[in-house]
């Protein structure tokens, strides 16, 4: 498998605790490299829009998936681009 190039840095790298308790290793490694590959998942139209300006200027990017068991969890980077967060919207 080839992996795109990431299109920005994604600092640290936090979870919380109910996202690591419901999502598997793996399903948190392919939405991370989908996300820095510019893949913003289950969003529409317009919040992909919203993250492609944001990618240009510097701005929070967030990107949702669905993980194996239909668990919805996000993916936020800051626009510092220090962190990038994996959380459930619940832990929002």
């Amino acid at each position: 498998m080839i992996l795109a190039q990431p299109k920005f840095p994604l600092g640290q790298i936090v979870a919380t605790p109910h996202a690591l308790g419901k999502l598997s290793a793996a399903e948190i490694t392919n939405a991370l490299n989908r996300h820095q590959a510019g893949d913003w998942g289950d969003l529409d139209k317009d919040d992909k829009l919203e993250n492609d300006i944001a990618l240009e200027k510097g701005f929070r990017i967030l990107s949702a998936y669905t993980g194996n068991d239909g668990i919805k969890f996000w993916i936020i980077t800051e626009s510092s681009r220090a962190v990038t967060t994996v959380l459930l919207p619940e832990d929002y």
